[in-house]
């Protein structure tokens, strides 16, 4: 019974979870200066600069946000926009 249990929990909880994680992972290593991007907070811009740790976006002509790198929810793509 044990053992199902574990099962269980492996499947349904760390399993997806961690396909979860590397996904976030892939997107926050793939970003390049240039992209466009949406924020965890609904904020959109384009990539200025980067850092291991920050990113600097550019939200209208000339206003520059710097953000923490792991604040940045998502690329934006033409189907998104839609």
């Amino acid at each position: 019974m044990i053992a199902v249990m574990v099962a269980l929990f492996y499947f349904m909880l760390y399993r997806p979870q961690k396909k979860q994680a590397a996904k976030r992972k892939a997107l926050l290593d793939s970003l390049e200066i240039g992209v466009e991007v949406v924020t965890i907070g609904g904020i959109y811009g384009k990539i200025t600069a980067l850092d291991k740790k920050t990113a600097t976006l550019e939200v209208a002509p000339g206003t520059k946000i710097t953000f923490a790198r792991a604040a940045i929810n998502g690329k934006v793509t033409k189907d998104a926009e839609q």
